[in-house]
C-alpha cells in the first residue's frame, strides 16, 4: 500500500498507536467524507468516478495535442512533406503510443506530488508558448528566429529552476548545495515560469530586431489572425 495515503509511524516507540503517529492522505480523506456524513456509498463512487474523468479528460487532451503536434509539425512539415493523410494518421497513432508510454513511466517514478506535476507543466508551457503566442499576433515584426529561439530560452530558464530548486530533479541531476541557497527571490519550483516567460519575451524581442523582418505574406497573415474580416480576405488555408 501506498504509505503516502495511509500510514503509521510509532514515534515515542511504546508500541501504542496514537493520534499524532496517524498520517492520512489528502485522497483517502476526499473519499471517506460522504461515508463519514453518513451518505450512500455510492457517493463515494460518483467522486472516484469524477476524478478519474477529470484526470483522463485531461491527460488525453494533451496527449493528442503532442501527438499530433509531432505528426504534422516535425514529421510532415520537416521530415516528409509528400507524407499522404493516411500515412500522417498511422504516424500521429503510433506517436500518440510512444509518448503515452514515455509519460506513464516518468508518472511511475513518482517523482513529486500530482500539483507539481501539473503547476509544472503549465509553467513550461506558459514559458515556451506565450510569449511567442503574444508576440507573433500582436508584434507584425517578430519572425520565425526570435520565436524558435525565444521558446527555447524561456523553457531552458525554467527548466533550469526547477532542476536546481525542486527535489526528485536535484537528486536526478547531481545538482549540489542547498535548495535555500539556490533559490531565487525565495520563488518555489512551483512557479519557475515567472522568471521564463520575461525570457522569452526579451530574447524574441532582441532576436528579432537582429535578424531580417518577416516577408509581407506573413504580416498579412497577422494581420488577418487580429481582424479576421478584414477587406480583402487572404487565403489561410493550409496555414
Amino acid at each position: 500500500m501506498d504509505k503516502g495515503l495511509l500510514n503509521i509511524t510509532d514515534i515515542n516507540g511504546d508500541g501504542l498507536v496514537q493520534l499524532a503517529e496517524i498520517v492520512i492522505g489528502g485522497d483517502i480523506v476526499v473519499l471517506a467524507t460522504p461515508e463519514i456524513a453518513k451518505l450512500p456509498y455510492v457517493i463515494s463512487g460518483l467522486v472516484a468516478a469524477g476524478g478519474l474523468a477529470a484526470a483522463l479528460s485531461t491527460a488525453d487532451g494533451l496527449l493528442l495535442t503532442i501527438a499530433n503536434a509531432l505528426s504534422h509539425d516535425v514529421y510532415y512539415k520537416m521530415i516528409n512533406p509528400q507524407a499522404s493523410t493516411k500515412t500522417r494518421l498511422t504516424v500521429a497513432k503510433l506517436l500518440l503510443l510512444v509518448v503515452a508510454l514515455a509519460a506513464a513511466s516518468v508518472a511511475a517514478q513518482k517523482p513529486a506530488d500530482i500539483l507539481f506535476l501539473v503547476s509544472a507543466a503549465f509553467s513550461l508551457a506558459a514559458a515556451g508558448f506565450f510569449p511567442a503566442l503574444t508576440l507573433g499576433i500582436f508584434w507584425k515584426r517578430a519572425n520565425k528566429w526570435g520565436a524558435t529561439l525565444g521558446m527555447a530560452a524561456g523553457l531552458g530558464t525554467t527548466f533550469y529552476y526547477m532542476c536546481i530548486t525542486q527535489p526528485w530533479l536535484r537528486s536526478l541531476f547531481g545538482v549540489k548545495g542547498s535548495i535555500a541557497d539556490n533559490t531565487w527571490w525565495d520563488i518555489n519550483p512551483i512557479s519557475a515560469g515567472i522568471f521564463g516567460v520575461p525570457v522569452g519575451f526579451i530574447v524574441i524581442i532582441v532576436v528579432s530586431m537582429l535578424t531580417p523582418a518577416p516577408d509581407k505574406e506573413t504580416q498579412d497573415l497577422v494581420d488577418h489572425v487580429r481582424y479576421p474580416v478584414l477587406e480583402g480576405d487572404i487565403d489561410t488555408k493550409a496555414t
